[in-house]
């Protein structure tokens, strides 16, 4: 007989902030920027994060070994289309969707993801943030309320 064992929800380490951005930039001049005004050193990660077949992600690193912190900054749309069947009058046409890794907040552009265990000041992040050309909102989210928390799981 073989053993069955099953992943709860209280695996998952919630031990992280999440700040959702609003932008036109192009995730490249983001990176620049944040890179400038929060003194991060963020380096794209060789491959995408690949969530399912048609749901890859543009994603950049930091290990801040300094203060213990890991920060990822990953776009919430995929970098890649989804071919949508259509079974009405147009089915003909193609109609192609922009999978989001956080589909509750599908209005977000990119993702900043904080893993620390001890508390930080993300008012001030927020603030440095905001300071970027063409950055529009930057807010924290709650990641008590969230539904697909697991996906972000890199």
């Amino acid at each position: 007989m073989a053993a069955i064992y099953k992943i709860n929800d209280d695996f998952y380490d919630e031990s992280f902030v999440l700040i959702a951005l609003h932008t036109t930039l192009d995730d490249y001049a983001l990176v620049y920027g944040l890179n400038q005004s929060i003194k991060s050193k963020f380096k794209r990660a060789k491959e995408n994060f690949n969530l399912a077949e048609n749901k890859s992600f543009p994603i950049f690193e930091w290990d801040d070994e300094f203060h213990g912190m890991y920060w990822v900054l990953v776009a919430n749309h995929s970098s890649e289309q989804e071919l949508i069947a259509n079974n009405d009058l147009f089915q003909n046409e193609s109609i192609y969707t922009k999978p989001r890794l956080i589909p509750e907040y599908k209005d977000v552009d990119y993702l900043l993801k904080i893993e620390t265990e001890k508390e930080i000041e993300t008012n001030s992040i927020i603030k440095n943030i905001l300071m970027l050309p063409r950055v529009m909102a930057a807010y924290e989210i709650s990641t008590d309320k969230l539904k697909s928390k697991n996906n972000l799981i890199f």
